[in-house]
This record gives C-alpha cells, structure tokens and sequence, in this order.
C-alpha cells in the first residue's frame, strides 16, 4: 500500500513546477484502511522481527503479566511453605533436645536413688537449706496459731460487746439493779474497746509473719528449686561425659565427647551460677528474718502484756509505737456511693 503511494510519478511541466496529482479514489481508500487498521495504543504488543513479518513474533503483553502475577504468587506460596516447614524443624529439635534432657536427668535421679551414681554436694549450703526448711516448718506453725488466736478472739470480742448492750438494755428495764447492770455494762464495753485493740496489733503480727513465710522464704525456697534442678543436670551431662571418656577414641566417639564436654560447660555454668544466688538470698533472708522477727516479738509481747493488765493506755501506746492504724467500726461495709 505505501510502496505504492511511494512510487507514484509526479507529472512536471516544462518550467519544472509540479503539476496536480490526478485524484485517485483508489489512494484515498489505501489511507483510511490504514487508520482503521492500524495499531490501537492500548493494546500494544512485543514484536520480534522486521516490519511486515509474520505474526509468530509477536506476543500480548497481557500474557507476560499473567505469567509474572503467577510467578510472583507461586514464590510468596513457597516462602510461606518454608517458614512453615522451618518453624516445625525448630520444634521438633526442641522437642528432641527436651526429651534428651529429661533422659538423662531421670537416669541420674534413679542412679542417686539406687547408689549407683555419683551427686554433687555443697555440704554448708545443703545445711543452710535444710535449716530454712525446717525454720519454715516452725514458722508456719506459729501462723497457724496466731490465727487460731485472732478467730478466738474475734469471737470473744464480738461476745463482750452484745453482753455490753444486753447489760445496758436491762439497766433501763429493771430499775432495782440499774446500777449493777450499769457498771457490768460499762466494763464489757471497756474489755471490748481494748479487744479491739489487742485484735489489730495481732492481726499486724499475722500479717507480717505471712508475708515473711509465704513471699519472702518461699522465694527463696524457688530458687532453691531451681539450683537443685541445675545440680541434677550438671550431674547427668557429667556422668554423661565420664562414660564417653572411657570408650574408644574413633572419629564418631571424639564428635560425641566434643558435644558433651559444651553441654557439660554449659550446665556447669549454671549450676555455679544458681548456687551463688542460693548463698546470696539465704544470707539476705537471714538478716531480714531478724529484723522483722525483732520487730513483731515486741509488739506481741508488749500488746498482750498491756491487754491482760488492763493498761488501755499501754495497749493504745504500743500501737501508736509500731505505727498500727484501727479500722474503725464499719469501715469493711462499702459506703452509698460504692454500692450497686
């Protein structure tokens, strides 16, 4: 079509200017076939090969970017598989380095239960724990009791006040012992205020004593668990080692005993470094149990003392002393504001 427009003679006059092309319909329809037919700008193509070839070269662009899209989703499909796949490696040589451990530890246990296997003993720190556990022991019970004693006399206390108002009630019903009734009244009342404050100080000392047998001896007592946990791994990779010492020196053997000498180091680390914590908290718990023990002793003595010699000044000194704050009656029942 363009060849032909491209090869078509011009006609010339003698004095060189052109003349007029004569009209040919032919020419005009070649050109508006091509602007029909050509190339439409959005949907282009990638042409291999010169112009005019075949159309075996030419490839849609849409089907490279549906190849792409696909490529791109089969890649993120298989980082999403190797994660997964990496994530169960790492559990499942958790699960088998947890399984090894827990092998070795109860073959220790068993062996040191039989006395066939050797234990690792720190002779003052196991008399260390040994006294904290029975100091524990005594401790508790002297809880038990002091609760035993704040129930008691809770009870008694809530006793002499309803005595106190039955006495006061029958003072006005009965004139003839409205004074005997007066003063039994008086003095219940009296017994009861000062049970009140007797009840306060004990229940500070009930506190105290809790807060050191329940937090601070049992913290320590963790930790204690702790370090003999660590002693019974150290002990395992331990003897572990010794019996691979003793066998052959072949290649494989050696890898093994390179393998638990590390394991060996690494719970030995451990087990120094828990018993260093264990020394260091059972000499810390020592001065703390002196010092509230010292504290709590003489608020007992001195409350009790004041309470059955009927000093109320004694008794209400001994708490301002120890800086012991009275709830005053009521002041466990949420206020209007507070209620539902």
């Amino acid at each position: 079509m363009l060849s032909k427009a491209a090869t078509m003679e011009i006609l010339m006059n003698r004095n060189g200017d052109a003349g007029t092309l004569p009209e040919d319909d032919s020419l005009e329809q070649d050109l508006q076939q091509v602007m029909v037919s050509g190339p439409n700008l959005n949907e282009t193509s990638v042409v291999s090969g010169g112009y005019g070839g075949t159309a075996e070269g030419i490839i849609p662009t849409a089907s490279i970017k549906g190849s792409s899209m696909q490529d791109s989703r089969s890649s993120s499909s298989m980082t999403a598989e190797e994660s997964s796949r990496g994530v169960a490696v790492e559990k499942l040589d958790f699960m088998k380095q947890w399984g090894l451990n827990t092998y070795k530890c109860t073959k220790q246990m068993i062996a040191e239960r039989f006395g066939r296997g050797s234990r690792t003993v720190d002779l003052e720190l196991e008399a260390q724990i040994e006294v904290l556990r029975d100091t524990k022991r005594k401790y508790e019970n002297v809880l038990r009791l002091a609760r035993a004693l704040t129930n008691h006399l809770y009870s008694m206390v809530q006793t002499q006040h309803a005595l106190g108002d039955t006495f006061t009630d029958l003072s006005l019903k009965s004139p003839e012992l409205r004074d005997e009734f007066g003063y039994n009244a008086e003095t219940q009342k009296l017994l009861c205020k000062n049970g009140e404050t007797l009840l306060g100080a004990i229940n500070f000392f009930v506190s105290s004593i809790n807060t050191l047998v329940n937090k601070t001896m049992e913290d320590t007592l963790m930790t204690i668990k702790m370090y003999e946990a660590a002693r019974l791994e150290f002990d395992a990779y331990r003897a572990d080692l010794e019996e691979l010492s003793v066998g052959p020196r072949d290649v494989v053997n050696m890898a093994r005993i390179d393998t638990a000498q590390e394991q060996y180091q690494i719970h030995k680390d451990k087990y120094e470094r828990l018993r260093s914590d264990v020394t260091i908290k059972l000499n810390f718990l020592d001065e703390n149990k002196v010092k509230v023990m010292h504290k709590q002793l003489l608020l007992f003595h001195n409350a009790v003392s004041a309470y059955f010699a009927g000093n109320q000044q004694q008794l209400e000194q001994t708490l301002k002393q120890f800086n012991i704050k009275l709830r005053p009656p009521g002041a466990d029942k949420p206020s209007w504001l507070e209620e539902p």
